[in-house]
């Protein structure tokens, strides 16, 4: 697979269909193998390719350097995590399972409430690609959840006086990020992860035509 070629838009939206649940690369691997690039070319090949292979553990990294700059102020962890949250329902397989998971325990205490969760019933639409259906949790669409935790979030950070470490935390967690895509080297199983997942998108699209 050529990653040159990919655009910003098709790798943000192939990291919002991936399985959420996927555990993270083991830290031998993570930490294995660096080089420069040798030119601009195979820097944004193996950039676009870290980020797609690696995405897992970049998140961690991200979370755990935004937990180190608030141990001193626990409602700014609150905020981390709410923006995390935020963050993981712009995952289609994320948002699927937290809805599901909701429902499921709605359901338990009140049959009727959860009657309302439920998604509205949308046409099938022959051809149409994955990536553009609907996604609704608990039966609102998506956005509306994102909005309302972005809000919230937005309230903590203001309220824990922590916006300007959250700016520092984030700019050195994604100059982390950054870096380790540029300098580690592709490995095999990443080249052949990525074909994998080619191989799938071109399946999936076929198999709704």
């Amino acid at each position: 697979m050529d990653w040159g070629t990919v655009s910003v838009e098709d790798l943000v939206e192939a990291v919002k269909e991936v399985e959420w649940s996927s555990p993270p690369r083991p830290l031998n691997e993570f930490f294995s193998k660096f080089t420069i690039p040798r030119s601009s070319n195979k820097w944004n090949s193996r950039l676009k390719c870290n980020l797609y292979y690696y995405r897992t553990n970049y998140f961690l990294m991200i979370l755990f350097i935004l937990g180190l700059g608030f141990l001193r102020r626990p409602l700014a962890i609150v905020a981390a995590l709410s923006t995390a949250l935020t963050i993981a329902f712009l995952n289609d397989s994320f948002a699927g399972t937290f809805s599901e998971k909701v429902t499921r325990t709605v359901r338990r205490f009140s049959p009727h409430l959860a009657a309302k969760t439920r998604p509205p019933l949308m046409p099938v639409l022959r051809g149409r690609p994955s990536s553009k259906r609907a996604i609704y949790i608990c039966g609102r669409p998506r956005w509306l959840f994102v909005l309302m935790f972005s809000v919230v979030s937005l309230i903590l950070w203001f309220v824990s006086c922590g916006l300007l470490t959250l700016l520092w935390a984030l700019a050195v967690g994604l100059l982390a990020t950054i870096m380790h895509a540029s300098f580690r080297t592709p490995n095999l199983k990443a080249r052949l992860n990525t074909f994998r997942e080619e191989f799938r998108a071109v399946w999936r699209n076929y198999s709704d035509i």
